[in-house]
C-alpha cells in the first residue's frame, strides 16, 4: 500500500500517493493545488501548463502537465486487493518498449521498480505504485539532458497525488474513470465541435510541446505557454490538441494497464475571472527551490 492507513495523513507531507479515504485533507482544500480528474487529483507544477490530447475519435485520450523540463501524466487503474500488480506490469511494459525500438532499463526508485526508455534523445520514465485496490502510474517524458530533474519532479508529483478509487467494481487493470473539470470539459467540447466540423483543420493542428516555454512574465493570452497561477488558472488556460500529437514517441499505453480515458463529463461552468494564488503543493515548491 502507498502509506500506513493508521496515520493521520494530510496532502503536503509528500507521503503519497494518497488514498482519498485515508486523508484528513478535504478535496475542496485541494481546489487550487491539484488538477481534479475524478479518479486522480494531480498536483500542478508552478509555471507549467495543462494539455489534453484527443484521440482519432476526437475523445480526450491523455491529460498532461507540461513543464519547462518535460511533460508528466498520471493515471489510476483498478487492481486486486493484494498488492503486486505493478511488478507484473513492469515486465510486460519493458518488453513492449524494447519491441518498439527503445533502449530500456529497470531502475530502483522510491516506491520500487521504474521503467526507463530512451529513444531519439528523449527519456520516458514509468513509475508505478500499488495501493488499496488501485494502481497509480506516472509517466515523465522529456529531453534526455533533463532526465534526472524530470525524474525527481515526476516523483514529487506522484508523492502528492491523490487517488479516488470509488466503490464501483472494475476488473483489474481497467482504467479508473477520468472526469475533466467543467472548464476543461468546455474547452474539449469546443475542440470536438471544431474537429467534427473541419477535419482538415484538426489534422493540421500543431503538435504540443514536450516542454512549456520558459517566461519571466505571466502568460496573459489564450495561447499555449506557462501559467504562473495554480490549478484553476492552468485549467482555464489549458490547450487541447488533436490525435497523434505524440506519434513519434514510445506509446505510454504499450502494456497493461493500458487504456486511456475514453470519456469526459462536459458540463457548463464560467471561468473564474479573478487571479488565483500559486499552487500550494509543497512537494512542487521544495523541488523548485532545490533546482
Amino acid at each position: 500500500m502507498a502509506q500506513d492507513e493508521s496515520d493521520e495523513l494530510r496532502v503536503g507531507q509528500a507521503r503519497g500517493p494518497y488514498d482519498i479515504d485515508a486523508l484528513v485533507t478535504e478535496p475542496r482544500e485541494l481546489e487550487n493545488s491539484h488538477l481534479d480528474l475524478g479518479s486522480v487529483l494531480v498536483p500542478v507544477v508552478e509555471g507549467g501548463q495543462v494539455t489534453v490530447e484527443m484521440s482519432e475519435a476526437h475523445q480526450p485520450q491523455n491529460v498532461y502537465l507540461v513543464t519547462p523540463i518535460g511533460r508528466i501524466s498520471v493515471s489510476a487503474f483498478a487492481a486486486p486487493k493484494s498488492p503486486g500488480m505493478w511488478r507484473e506490469v513492469v515486465r510486460e511494459l519493458a518488453g513492449s518498449l524494447r519491441d518498439d525500438g527503445a533502449v530500456t532499463s529497470v531502475e530502483d526508485g522510491h516506491w520500487g521498480r521504474e521503467v526507463v526508455a530512451e529513444i531519439d534523445g528523449a527519456t520516458h520514465r514509468f513509475i508505478g505504485v500499488d495501493g488499496p485496490r488501485w494502481l497509480v502510474r506516472c509517466v515523465g517524458s522529456g529531453p534526455s539532458e533533463s532526465a534526472d530533474d524530470l525524474a525527481r519532479l515526476s516523483r514529487a508529483v506522484l508523492a502528492e497525488t491523490v487517488v479516488r478509487r470509488g466503490s464501483e467494481p472494475f476488473p483489474p487493470r481497467d482504467p479508473l474513470p477520468i472526469v475533466l473539470p467543467p472548464v476543461l470539459a468546455e474547452q474539449v467540447a469546443a475542440a470536438q465541435q471544431q474537429m467534427f466540423a473541419d477535419p482538415a483543420s484538426a489534422e493540421a493542428q500543431a503538435a504540443p510541446p514536450t516542454q512549456a516555454p520558459v517566461a519571466d512574465a505571466p502568460d496573459t493570452t489564450d495561447e499555449a505557454g506557462p501559467v504562473t497561477g495554480g490549478a484553476l488558472d492552468q485549467v482555464a488556460h489549458a490547450t487541447v490538441y488533436g490525435d497523434n500529437a505524440y506519434a513519434d514517441e514510445p506509446d505510454p499505453e504499450a502494456a497493461a494497464p493500458s487504456q486511456a480515458p475514453e470519456s469526459a463529463e462536459a458540463t457548463s461552468a464560467d471561468a473564474d475571472e479573478d487571479p488565483q494564488p500559486p499552487s500550494s503543493g509543497s512537494a512542487m515548491q521544495r523541488f523548485l527551490r532545490r533546482r
